[in-house]
């Protein structure tokens, strides 16, 4: 305020609508006036303090702040962040205060001006609040932060503080008398932004906005800008009060802030898993876009409700019960770990599904993330894959009754053919005899004859019935075909640890066949491999197109097939296996051969065994 007189009476308005606690001294600390809430603040019941002195107002103060007073006096501006004063024996409240001289029109000290602000919550939690709720509280930072400006009427600058100078770049003796619009850009000048904002806090009381702001060096800022009006007891406005804050940085840090959430939640949206965020007392922060689409609440049903309530009744009564022994004993249970258990939806339907729980610690506060798979379409396909082996099964285990029956037809059909011709030539003999126990006995055999026929003709029609079925052909690619019999037939120990490749080219074309019996084929063929090679093993499934045929080999690397049943190991009961009833590979070379192809067996040279079989090209889609 060098070389520029203020009105007193300006200063005492100014002063005693301040929500702050200020306080103006002559060279002597004696008032010349403060604010209301100077009195509040310090518990001063006589207001009429004016030309008292501040020692007697306050007989404790000590000798380092009378020196403070002295070197402000001489021309230093002191301040403190969090000063302690002790209001009563063990009460103390923290202060920060801001003391600057102000001079005369011959520049000499006149006194000073002290303004201060109780921070205990500041002091106690570590954090600086603003409060932008009160245009002239912020007038207690100006120091250090703001620029506080005061104008005339007219918009003309009084007060120009040293947060000003810091700011904008101008010195005090450079920017008071000269017009407020020096502080705007040239564009804004020109559609009279100056004159509107004054004229907006003239009619509502107070301005605020926001606007690109010019510096003495030419360099732009964003400003926060809170311009008051003060006004007289007629209601009069007397001035103008100017609070402005370089935000450039902090526009910055939001901006920023925004982008990377805007960018987080983008990737959260477009995760496939589900993502859920509780506190420690179990109540829910954040639900992802999976989330909503999981359970089918959106976030407003169900951000800041417990979490408890998308589960089943059977697990939420024991999951806050959970969440407590966690607080007091810190004992991991799930966290870390993958469980599956079942959630429930807006719908009251129960699924199952796949969680996994991290922990985050910050701030004093525990947060837990859970990332959710829904598991009902995975275990539905599960299940429907065990419906579909235990189907292969059973028509394996058809087949095999097929191939015994057939069996048995060919071995016994001629014993039966026997047991009846003899039947037939006793029946025949016996008549030359008399005697009714003769005629009893030609009456049985006759009958016995005939029952043995039956018995022929029973087991016959059971084997054209095996051997002459009809066979329900698709048009189907072999890859496709061998890739879905290994998925049937991979499941079981005798697999683990085995690599099966599938080597056959998608544009092969097609074959026509009986996809179940092949696929059985191929699954017989595949889990003798992997029986015989234990869990240490590779195999290998091939195809090629041979003219009308497409060949399909099955190699692996186990020990190879004994050359003791080598020659007979189609034929029905031969087998290698302890346990086996050698039905298999008969079975297998029966399906083969319906479909006009044929099944054989060879041994690489570099060891294991080879199994080859071939079945015919459509002619859909292999023109």
């Amino acid at each position: 305020m060098r070389d520029k007189v203020v009105n007193g009476d300006l200063i005492a308005r100014l002063l005693e609508q301040m929500p702050v606690a200020v306080a103006l001294f002559d060279t002597d600390m004696h008032y010349l006036g403060c604010s209301r809430r100077w009195f509040t603040d310090y518990g001063i019941k006589d207001h009429t303090v004016v030309g008292r002195s501040h020692y007697d107002v306050f007989p404790d103060i000590d000798d380092a702040r009378r020196e403070i007073h002295r070197q402000v006096m001489a021309g230093e501006t002191r301040s403190n962040d969090a000063d302690p004063i002790e209001r009563s024996p063990g009460e103390v409240d923290w202060v920060e205060w801001t003391m600057t001289p102000w001079y005369q029109p011959s520049g000499a000290i006149g006194g000073a001006i002290l303004v201060t602000k109780v921070v205990n919550e500041w002091v106690r939690c570590k954090q600086r609040s603003l409060s932008i709720d009160a245009e002239l509280n912020l007038l207690i930072d100006s120091a250090h932060h703001h620029a506080v400006v005061l104008l005339d009427p007219q918009g003309r600058v009084a007060i120009w503080n040293t947060g000003a100078e810091r700011v904008y770049g101008w010195r005090e003796d450079e920017a008071v008398g000269q017009s407020y619009d020096m502080l705007f850009e040239h564009h804004d000048r020109q559609i009279a932004l100056p004159d509107a904002q004054l004229a907006e806090a003239q009619s509502k009381g107070v301005f605020r906005g926001r606007s690109w702001r010019t510096r003495r060096d030419g360099s732009r800022f964003l400003a926060d800008v809170t311009i008051s009006s003060v006004v007289d007891e007629r209601g009069k406005v007397i001035a103008f009060g100017k609070v402005v804050r370089d935000i450039t940085q902090e526009n910055m840090r939001a901006q920023e802030i925004e982008a990377s959430e805007a960018q987080l939640r983008s990737i959260l949206d477009t995760v496939p898993d589900a993502m859920i965020t509780i506190d420690g007392h179990g109540l829910i922060e954040s639900f992802s876009a999976a989330a909503e689409r999981m359970f089918g609440y959106t976030p407003d049903e169900v951000i800041g409700r417990n979490v408890s309530m998308l589960m089943p009744a059977s697990e939420a009564r024991h999951h806050d019960d959970y969440l407590a022994r966690y607080r007091s004993t810190g004992e991991h249970r799930i966290i870390g770990s993958r469980r599956r258990v079942f959630g429930k939806r807006k719908d009251g339907s129960i699924f199952p599904h796949e969680l996994n729980v991290g922990e985050a610690k910050g701030g004093g506060r525990r947060i837990f993330t859970g990332f959710l798979r829904d598991l009902t379409a995975r275990e539905e396909a599960e299940a429907r894959l065990r419906e579909l082996q235990a189907e292969l099964m059973h028509i394996s285990r058809i087949s095999a009754v097929g191939t015994l029956a057939t069996a048995l037809a060919h071995e016994l059909n001629q014993p039966l053919t026997a047991i009846a011709n003899y039947m037939q030539t006793s029946a025949a003999l016996l008549p030359v005899h008399e005697g009714e126990v003769l005629e009893l006995v030609t009456e049985a055999l006759v009958d016995a004859g005939r029952e043995a026929l039956r018995a022929g003709a029973i087991v016959q029609r059971l084997r054209d019935f095996v051997t002459r079925g009809e066979l329900d052909r698709v048009n189907v690619s072999p890859r496709e075909l061998v890739t879905q019999a290994c998925a049937l037939g991979a499941v079981g120990d005798h697999m683990h640890g085995i690599r099966c490749t599938i080597d056959i080219n998608d544009q092969m074309g097609l074959v026509i066949v009986d996809r179940v019996q092949i696929q059985q084929v191929i699954i017989n063929i595949v889990r003798n491999a992997s029986e015989a090679i234990s869990d240490i093993g590779e195999i290998i499934i091939s195809a090629k197109k041979e003219n009308e045929m497409v060949l399909i080999s099955v190699v692996d690397n186990g020990p190879g097939i004994p050359p003791s049943i080598k020659a007979e190991m189609f034929q029905p009961f031969v087998s290698c296996k302890a346990s086996g009833m050698g039905l298999g590979l008969a079975i297998c070379r029966s399906i083969i051969e319906a479909h006009g192809g044929r099944l054989w067996c060879e041994a690489p040279v570099d060891g294991g065994a080879a199994f080859h079989f071939t079945v015919p090209v459509s002619e859909v889609g292999n023109d």
